[in-house]
């Protein structure tokens, strides 16, 4: 399957038309996916999914969550399940889907929710282990050989 190309990565992008004044358009989802997936009750491993920028509101809510008053680590629970909007065919993302995903995933999720709302971008430089070579990837899906 042949894909175009890849999409702007920066959440702030400057869009016009011929004759028509800039004006500053802002990218608020992104897709991911996951490394191993999330499993359903059904057997089926959902892979593929978009978040959402947080809010303010969206870190201030989990704070009154009575689990994450008895147990703040629960906090990252409670605030992925808010700003994912979609995982595969998964009918509804929420805190009790998040804590049922495998800790690599999690930890995937946590280390996705930081680099676009706190950077602004999906991109990682990595350094190849064998060879030393310095490059980018983006954190938001495609797999390894994919442009």
């Amino acid at each position: 399957m042949q894909r175009g190309p890849a999409p702007v990565l920066d959440p702030i992008a400057v869009a016009a038309g011929p004759g028509a004044p800039e004006r500053a358009t802002m990218r608020t989802e992104f897709d991911f996916e996951l490394p191993r997936g999330y499993v359903d009750s059904d057997g089926i491993v959902h892979r593929h999914g978009t978040m959402r920028l947080a809010t303010a509101r969206d870190e201030l809510l989990p704070l009154y969550d009575e689990r994450v008053q008895e147990n703040p680590a629960f906090t990252t629970v409670v605030l992925l399940g808010r700003v994912i909007t979609r995982l595969g065919n998964v009918p509804v993302v929420n805190a009790q889907v998040v804590e049922n995903m495998f800790a690599s995933d999690v930890a995937f999720l946590q280390d996705f929710y930081r680099r676009i709302n706190a950077e602004g971008h999906t991109r990682a430089a990595v350094t190849c282990p064998s060879c030393s070579h310095r490059f980018t990837i983006d954190l938001a899906g495609g797999r390894l050989g994919e442009s």
